[in-house]
């Protein structure tokens, strides 16, 4: 049995877990850009069937957290909710590893979380399509994004293709239907909190020396795997596992193969379980 409980942390930001009756570890899962927690009860189901309980939050203006659709605020404030949820879970369920979970936008904001200061000890990382890309603002983006995004916030700067999200059209169809995800473009703090946040990101994940499982799509067209192959020689960790998925697009946990991808982040947890 797996059960699930929900919640609002002090930031008034929604939280959602799922447990299975025996936990022997926790994972705390990151969502991306325009998603929510919500859209991982399978991967925290699959991960259930393992002892592992999972606990995502909506970040900031996403899902059913407080704000404006798609609007992060800030990238401190997004990795607080996730440093809150984290302390949360290891409340909930004492005395068992914990793991950090990220994907794409949400990848980005785990190793923020992970390579500042931690409420809560993490045994070990899990990057899947980590929003690294060092090349996708140039030096002139970089140098205005900081200025739009505190004078035109909400403004949309960047239409994301719903399309690149899976080769399951299934799933490109419920995403596009699910009325907790947002359709329209990037906003302009989100975009600048992302910017900056990747500019500094190098110099960071040096420090980083838990072990680490970078996952990718080989066919990512939003996020290009060679941001993986960047996090991957990067860290500072003895044990870095990198895994490109060859034809897979943005989402391997949602492309007709999720069974091996899920299987393969199972293994990996189980052999750093302890």
């Amino acid at each position: 049995m797996t059960s699930h409980a929900d919640g609002h942390l002090s930031t008034g930001q929604y939280w959602q877990g799922w447990a299975p009756d025996e936990v022997t570890g926790v994972v705390v899962l990151v969502h991306g850009l325009h998603e929510h927690g919500g859209r991982y009860a399978h991967v925290a189901q699959r991960l259930a069937r393992s002892g592992y309980a999972t606990y995502a939050v909506d970040h900031p203006g996403h899902g059913r957290s407080p704000g404006t659709r798609g609007n992060i605020g800030s990238m401190a404030a997004t990795v607080t909710g996730v440093d809150e949820t984290a302390v949360l879970a290891a409340r909930r369920h004492p005395d068992v590893p914990v793991f950090v979970y990220g994907h794409s936008m949400g990848g980005l904001v785990a190793a923020q979380h992970l390579t500042g200061s931690p409420s809560v000890p993490v045994r070990g990382a899990v990057l899947s399509a980590a929003a690294l890309d060092l090349g996708a603002a140039n030096a002139l983006q970089q140098k205005v994004a900081p200025v739009l995004g505190r004078l035109l916030p909400d403004l949309g700067v960047l239409t994301l293709d719903s399309d690149a999200v899976s080769r399951d059209p299934a799933v490109v169809a419920a995403y596009r239907a699910d009325p907790l995800n947002r359709m329209g473009k990037v906003r302009a703090r989100t975009g600048a909190e992302m910017i900056t946040t990747v500019a500094a990101m190098p110099e960071r994940l040096r420090r980083l020396t838990m072990p680490v499982l970078v996952v990718h799509g080989g066919a990512d067209r939003l996020v290009p795997p060679a941001a993986s192959e960047f996090v991957a020689s990067t860290v500072s960790s003895a044990d870095v596992t990198h895994t490109v998925h060859p034809g897979l697009f943005h989402e391997p946990h949602n492309e007709p193969e999720q069974e091996q991808v899920l299987d393969d982040v199972v293994g990996w947890l189980d052999a750093h379980r302890g």
